[in-house]
């Protein structure tokens, strides 16, 4: 399972001009996943995405959580963050999990991420999304389940 985390003072997501999540800000969270993922995978990363010190405290320094400013998260499901661009020109999608267990996990990862008490609001499964967000910072991270 792999994320892409972005620090956002806001997000949005809309499917065919209709605006399906929006947060105020916190973290913008991008998720796809992979044969051999399993729910471990979604608790692990739920946990650390609510509990990654990645925002500032009083002194400028990375020292506070989602969890600890109250901030929001917008989960957004994103297959090509398995996309193979080693050869040729055009990705290849095949370590990307099937959509029928993909979006399985995708559920129980918003569900897991809710439970720490983050407010979680979460794009459309296999729609065709357009995301806004503002990257506060820039502040971006990849996570990955495995190593």
């Amino acid at each position: 399972m792999r994320i892409v985390i972005q620090r956002v003072s806001e997000a949005q997501v809309s499917v065919d001009g209709e605006r399906v999540a929006r947060i105020a800000g916190g973290l913008c969270v991008f998720v796809g996943f992979t044969e051999g993922d399993r729910e471990k995978d979604a608790d692990y990363l739920a946990e650390k995405v609510a509990h990654l010190r990645i925002f500032e405290d009083e002194g400028g320094k990375m020292n506070r959580s989602l969890a600890e400013i109250g901030g929001e998260a917008l989960v957004v499901s994103e297959f090509t963050l398995y996309g193979d661009c080693r050869q040729g020109r055009r990705p290849s999608f095949g370590r990307a999990l099937a959509p029928e267990q993909a979006e399985r996990l995708y559920r129980y990862f918003i569900e897991r991420l809710s439970a720490t008490g983050v407010g979680t609001r979460a794009g459309r499964f296999r729609a065709r999304m357009k995301v806004q967000l503002v990257n506060d910072g820039p502040v971006t991270f990849i996570l990955d389940s495995s190593p």
